[in-house]
């Protein structure tokens, strides 16, 4: 009867920490996904701006175009690239947890099944 109870008790307290951290993770991906979209934007003004750049031969228009498109979509694109890579290993860190959480759960399962 102990035993059931204790088990009972680690089961819900695991069960209710996998749960925060599954919500955690939830914001994470949201996020992630957003960032991913904007990323994708931003690959694609700065690889336009890159080849209109690239097909134009007045040195002024180049250099107009560089300080208002190109350089700001390099930033921009830079920035994001750096905070999706963030995201992932917060994304990898937090799917660990629920990972270790779901082995203690399995070994404390068949301990009391044995």
């Amino acid at each position: 009867m102990e035993e059931t109870m204790a088990k009972s008790y680690l089961q819900k307290s695991l069960d209710e920490w996998k749960s925060d951290i599954s919500l955690v993770l939830g914001e994470i991906d949201k996020e992630y996904d957003e960032v991913a979209q904007e990323l994708k934007v931003y690959s694609y003004k700065y690889g336009i701006t890159k080849q209109v750049i690239q097909s134009t031969v007045n040195e002024e228009i180049i250099e107009n175009i560089r300080q208002m498109y190109h350089k700001p979509f390099e930033e921009s694109y830079n920035q994001l690239k750096e905070y999706i890579k963030d995201l992932e290993e917060k994304r990898r860190v937090f799917q660990m947890f629920i990972q270790k959480i779901d082995e203690v759960n399995r070994k404390e399962t068949s301990k009391l099944t044995v």
